[in-house]
């Protein structure tokens, strides 16, 4: 999107009255044109049975939001049950969870922190609150980088503690209102928007700087916005509506532009005085989680669970357990290894549920399949054991192109296919960026009329797709995703042809594998090839 505005809508407690929203949504869009994304901050679901009826409308697809609505999650104990999740999914169709905290970075690179529920008042920690190590897991990868100036927008349900000093006051009692870890949180971000809900009024501060005057350089300012409930009977503002360019688009001398109702940051000296009277709780807003806890490092988190629970499992008896037969095809399967169907010198590496091939009619010398030895259609069709040596083929893989400074690619097309093929393919890092790559694949899918969403990192396609729901599915080398729930007529080589472009592997001659036949022999000696420059990252020799 370059340097356009995005038109972004951000709505206060829902509390589950989701028809008087998205009515006031379209009628707004009617009016004013469409919006890019709604946010929503606070309750968004209610604890009435009403609410659940409605929910259920929506759920089922009988209701369909009007616009990409991303939801922070339960603020109270009684709404914990509607989200199956703390890892972020989706709800209903154009309703996205976004998780408990995480960061969410849109293609045109608007960015997002966002940190679900309440500040934690005991031990242990209830579903619908937060912690401090919470807190200073999503601070620390952000402020790492020399390069890091803030994010976009900040969503919190809480308000940040002090907000108010040096600037208007709001129309509540502020002797109990806020949290300092969200202040801390808004202090250490430097979000140009921070919106919050849960207490049940609108309030604008007045914008406030970021930087010391005279001692450090400008930087932009900040602006906090607390949106009151949906159709709360004092008609308090509950929808706010406004453009943001994002950040990394901005021109610097335009991003740091102070209006003249700027404030001082209500922040810094709180927060050093909170520190001398509790540096017990200052110590916890720097006590950093081990990097494969943060809640945006799936592959190490999943796989981390699963052994967790097989140990939890010790005190029954240590028979071995026999593994399950897996699914068997009703018919021919070029892909099941038992098959007589399937060209087996085309195979690099076997593992107990999955093995790696060499694509037919490969991309680059080095483009490969990862697929289950069982009948699969989908990656959301596998087994829980399958879907563990997948994600161990998938790092491998990774690493094996890594050290020969490639980016990997992995997509998969569950349509018109009978098992599943995640397709891999190697980018030279020199060739161009992640960011590259993933715009190359937005372009052609708005040229061929295609939605294609980047979903959150965290998220598990299962929480996004039913069994048997045709999609079309993408991940970068950095875990950013893409997700396109094809409904009609797809085109069978997409993924090839973003790959082929120009704009990638500038190969275009090779978009359709049929054009890139070998004969055997060729094909043979590639995988030989493959197969010995794998072997120190197979997994399954170690084993």
């Amino acid at each position: 999107m370059g340097d356009q505005p995005l038109r972004v809508l951000v709505c206060g407690d829902v509390e589950g009255r989701f028809s008087v929203l998205f009515n006031r949504v379209t009628t707004i869009q009617k009016k004013s044109g469409q919006f890019d994304l709604l946010l929503c901050v606070g309750d968004f679901f209610g604890s009435s049975p009403e609410t659940q009826v409605e929910w259920e409308a929506y759920k089922s697809g009988a209701k369909k939001a009007p616009i990409h609505t991303y939801v922070l999650g339960a603020a109270s104990q009684d709404t914990v049950r509607y989200f199956p999740s703390s890892d972020g999914c989706e709800l209903a169709e154009n309703i996205t969870y976004l998780g408990r905290r995480g960061v969410f970075t849109g293609v045109s690179g608007l960015q997002i922190a966002y940190v679900s529920g309440r500040e934690a008042q005991q031990e242990p920690v209830p579903a619908h609150c937060f912690t401090a190590k919470d807190v200073a897991a999503l601070v620390a990868p952000l402020v790492s980088s020399s390069k890091f100036k803030g994010v976009d927008i900040l969503l919190t349900s809480q308000w940040p503690r002090w907000v108010w000093q040096y600037g208007n006051s709001p129309d509540i009692n502020t002797k109990s209102c806020g949290a300092a870890s969200i202040a801390h949180l808004a202090e250490q971000l430097k979000p140009r928007y921070h919106f919050a809900g849960l207490e049940g009024t609108h309030y604008e501060r007045l914008p406030y700087r970021n930087h010391m005057v005279l001692l450090e350089n400008a930087q932009h300012v900040s602006r906090f916005i607390a949106l009151a409930n949906v159709n709360n009977p004092a008609k308090k503002k509950y929808l706010y509506a406004f453009s943001i360019v994002p950040l990394k688009n901005m021109d610097p001398a335009e991003l740091v532009k102070q209006p003249q109702d700027v404030t001082e940051n209500p922040y810094r000296k709180s927060l050093k005085e909170s520190k001398k009277d509790k540096p017990a709780a200052a110590a916890a807003f720097q006590e950093e989680e081990p990097a494969s806890q943060f809640f945006f490092d799936l592959g190490k988190k999943q796989q981390q669970g699963s052994v967790r629970k097989r140990h939890s499992e010790g005190d029954r008896p240590t028979q071995p357990k026999q593994p399950r037969r897996p699914p068997q095809p009703t018919g021919p399967c070029w892909f099941c290894l038992a098959s007589p169907e399937v060209e087996k010198h085309l195979v690099i590496s076997i593992g107990t549920h999955c093995y790696m091939a060499l694509a037919k009619g490969c991309l680059t010398p080095d483009h490969v399949l990862l697929l289950p030895i069982g009948h699969y259609q989908s990656v959301v069709d596998l087994a829980a054991e399958v879907v563990e040596e997948l994600e161990r083929y998938k790092a491998a893989v990774r690493d094996f192109y890594k050290s020969r400074g490639r980016r990997c690619v992995l997509f998969e097309r569950n349509y018109r296919s009978q098992h599943l093929q995640l397709q891999v393919v190697p980018v030279p890092v020199d060739r161009c960026s992640t960011d590259d790559i993933k715009e190359a694949f937005m372009v052609q899918a708005q040229e061929q009329q295609m939605e294609l969403l980047e979903i959150p990192q965290h998220t598990d396609l299962k929480q996004i797709a039913q069994p048997g729901t045709p999609y079309f599915y993408v991940e970068l080398d950095t875990g950013e995703k893409l997700f396109h729930r094809i409904k009609k007529n797809f085109p069978l080589q997409f993924g090839r042809e973003v790959l082929a472009s120009e704009a990638v592997l500038n190969i275009p001659t090779r978009a359709d594998w049929r054009e890139c036949k070998y004969s055997r022999e060729e094909e043979e000696s590639l995988t030989k090839k493959v197969r010995e420059e794998f072997e120190p990252f197979d997994f399954t020799l170690m084993d």
